[in-house]
């Protein structure tokens, strides 16, 4: 138990187990594939949920960003418990009930209890008849369907259990989770709002309580399940709970073949719509009916493809790809995985990475997307996708705010359409529909790191520089070993001109990884601007040793010379970026980065070229 003044304090499974980990091991460094493999043997987690429970267990505890007093985080390795930790002696009350002594404490009770006896039989029964009938009620035969609501509703979609027996099998269940938090979200957007896999996953093995999450969530119903795999068959059981009364509106199993698990995904979101009282248009109804067969093998490979995607780094990102592109392989009208190709593409091609080079990975992201979208016209992520690419790589706004719309149009509780198209109204100065609309990302998924990073880097953009370090700040709670987090919260304190606060933002970044540009890049502008030359003259070295093999660091080299005034050199790096065409050069009117050559003829031009607003 954890107590607190002598008061419980109530903590998942999970987290304890690694509050347990921590504390026997206090003053040790554990490794994060150390405590994953202690806390979740042999199974196929995402390191964000260690993460998500270390920050729990600091709010719990009551740690906090600035100085931690129990929970230390060694960057780039894992964690430590640094507080004093005394082993008080156990003390043990040993108690040996047998069926026996069961029988005549209750005989004992009757006796001199005769009435209170009959009342706790009474409840009893009762409670054995409210069983009896929620059985019932559950199967549907005495069940009132209700009136359909006129209001919009939400709800979350919880990881399914994996009962599998097999920890490797756990993709399935992920999987199968957010398809259906895909399907659900685009049956009717203007009633029914469905949480984002990000935040929902946040609760897996966490054993909280319905009303619990209905409040973290801020969600109506919550439907939850588990899969269970024997060889090409998959068993499913799933459950719709209505949270204000924690009514069972609706339990079912399903015992399915693997590839006909596109149609049981449909099947179900089709039945929590009838109990939710949606009124699904011909189209949408047309569309849960029509979930085609796939390849078994096809849909494995497109789920390992999709969790390594939601991994959300540059390795990851090449898992995908091999994943995806195998399941095209086994099933080349599988419109889904060329969506998820499509994702895996942009998203490497978008930021600085050694993997592959943003001329090859942005076209390819593009061709996935068509392809996706050839096949199934219906796919919001595809259409996103098309919209990053021709927004982030080709400059093409018309097209790509057509895209972005239509994408949103398909499934407003898309998150990532949010998310990106936010940045698609910045870039055309229009910063407070950005920030709004990057807000409506956040509701979707109220968990993401990314998307409160994002909120951050949009905030600066518009010169709200406090309430982007509040942002940032919220991010760090989340994760303290998340670079981006580091990133921006030094750029909102450069904004602010707190430039020693900056640098120690960036020094945390490049002292977990000395390769990390970005904040590489960040030191040498911050250098510029407190004109220590030498310093930043050394990162441009550093950086432009890389740039040689690297394009995609033009950028970075041409912010820490116009900070140092070098106009032409500026220039140059800058067209540099251009021909690379470097993403961040969207967001040249937004930022203050070239203050000290935006009166430069040459600057005018360059914004021309991109296709902003002068």
């Amino acid at each position: 138990m954890l107590l607190r003044d002598g008061k419980p304090i109530a903590l998942t499974s999970k987290a304890f187990e690694i509050l347990h980990l921590l504390v026997e091991n206090h003053g040790r460094g554990l490794s994060k594939e150390e405590m994953m493999r202690q806390v979740w043997p042999d199974s196929f987690v995402d390191e964000s949920n260690l993460a998500q429970h270390i920050f729990h267990l600091r709010k719990v505890l009551g740690d906090t960003h600035e100085g931690r007093a129990y929970i230390e985080t060694l960057p780039r390795h894992g964690y430590r418990f640094v507080a004093e930790v005394q082993q008080a002696p156990a003390k043990r009350a040993e108690v040996a009930v047998t069926a026996g002594d069961t029988r005549q404490a209750v005989a004992a009770f009757a006796k001199s209890n005769p009435t209170k006896l009959r009342w706790v039989l009474g409840i009893a029964a009762g409670f054995l008849l409210a069983v009896f009938a929620l059985v019932f009620v559950e199967r549907g035969r005495i069940r009132d369907p209700g009136p359909v609501s006129s209001g919009k509703v939400m709800l979350a979609v919880l990881a399914f259990e994996n009962l599998s027996g097999d920890p490797q099998q756990e993709y399935l269940s992920s999987g199968l989770t957010e398809e259906l938090i895909t399907q659900l979200g685009s049956l009717e957007p203007g009633r029914l709002g469905v949480i984002a896999r990000t935040s929902a996953m946040q609760y897996k093995d966490s054993h909280k309580d319905v009303r619990q999450i209905s409040r973290e969530l801020g969600v109506d119903y919550v439907l939850e399940g588990s899969v269970r795999r024997e060889g090409e068959r998959v068993r499913i059981t799933a459950q719709l709970i209505q949270v204000k009364d924690q009514t069972h509106l609706w339990a079912k199993e399903y015992d399915r073949s693997l590839k006909d698990i596109l149609g049981l995904e449909s099947e179900v979101a089709g039945e929590v719509a009838r109990e939710i009282r949606l009124r699904l248009t011909p189209v949408e109804s047309e569309r849960l009916a029509k979930a085609r067969a796939v390849d078994p093998d096809a849909y494995e490979l497109y789920l390992k493809g999709r969790y390594f995607w939601n991994k959300r780094n540059e390795a990851a990102y090449v898992k995908a790809i091999d994943y995806f592109n195998q399941a095209i392989a086994r099933d080349t009208q599988y419109a889904r995985a060329y969506s998820g190709l499509a994702d895996a593409y942009a998203l490497l091609g978008s930021w600085p990475n050694a993997e592959m080079p943003r001329r090859v990975a942005m076209p390819r992201a593009k061709e996935a997307a068509l392809t996706a979208l050839k096949l199934d016209d219906s796919l919001a992520e595809a259409h996103a996708s098309l919209a990053f690419v021709e927004m982030h790589y080709e400059w093409n706004w018309k097209e790509s705010e057509k895209e972005f719309r239509r994408a949103i149009e398909l499934n407003p509780n898309y998150a990532t359409a949010h998310q990106w198209f936010a940045y698609w109204l910045m870039a055309q100065g229009r910063p407070d529909e950005s920030i709004a609309e990057n807000e409506l990302a956040r509701k979707a998924d109220p968990l993401s790191i990314i998307i409160r990073t994002d909120a951050a880097d949009l905030l600066c953009a518009a010169g709200r520089f406090d309430e982007a370090i509040q942002k940032a700040k919220e991010a760090m709670d989340l994760d303290p070993d998340f670079r981006l987090g580091h990133y921006f919260l030094g750029l909102a304190y450069s904004g602010k001109q707190m430039y020693p606060e900056a640098l120690e933002e960036y020094q945390k970044g490049v002292a977990a990884d000395s390769k990390d540009e970005w904040s590489l890049s960040g030191l040498g502008w911050v250098y510029a601007l407190m004109h220590d030359r030498m310093k930043a003259e050394e990162i441009i070295r550093r950086l432009g040793q890389d740039a040689r093999e690297r394009p995609d660091l033009a950028l970075e080299i041409a912010i820490i010379y116009s900070a140092l005034g070098e106009k032409n050199e500026a220039f140059a790096w800058l067209e540099k970026a251009y021909q690379n065409r470097d993403g961040g050069l969207m967001l040249v009117n937004s930022y203050w980065y070239f203050g000290q050559i935006r009166s430069d003829p040459r600057y005018a031009e360059l914004v021309k070229k991109i296709g902003l607003p002068e």
